[in-house]
């Protein structure tokens, strides 16, 4: 145990005093070395994420399939014909937009903007039938008089 708690207490001193060695020059080369990371670092996200893409892309097409539709046909955009319960077929375009590989939840996007949609109608529909409600109220505390 002291043995490793030497070893730890070696490096963390190693660590700190070579960041008190450094000259003007050497902080200058850490802040663009950082700076640099911290720059390239989402295009470089992007760039392997594209790649992985492209990987699992090759690899499901190569792997053969029993089934009579394949997966990829359902994915892809192509329109194989096979009716999917629970789609609407009333969606607007920007909704009807196939999914590409790559953009997972586009369809729960679009879901949840229809059922917020809906709820805005049903609101809008329940305070419109209040008013008239409270139109007629008025109406007849009127006549009454």
């Amino acid at each position: 145990m002291e043995n490793i708690q030497e070893f730890v207490d070696s490096r963390l001193r190693n660590f700190l005093s070579s960041f008190s060695r450094l000259k003007p020059e050497g902080w200058i080369r850490l802040v663009w070395i950082v700076g640099a990371y911290l720059l390239l670092r989402p295009y470089l996200m992007k760039l392997g994420a594209r790649a992985q893409e492209k990987q699992h892309e090759n690899a499901a097409d190569a792997a053969p399939t029993d089934a009579e539709v394949h997966p990829n046909d359902l994915r892809g955009g192509q329109k194989v014909g096979i009716a999917i319960p629970g789609v609407d077929s009333d969606d607007n375009e920007e909704e009807r937009t196939e999914a590409k590989p790559g953009q997972w939840g586009k369809k729960a996007r679009a879901r949840q903007r229809r059922f917020i949609r809906d709820t805005l109608e049903k609101e809008e529909k329940r305070l419109q039938d209040e008013q008239e409600q409270e139109d007629l109220r008025e109406i007849a505390d009127l006549l009454e008089d």
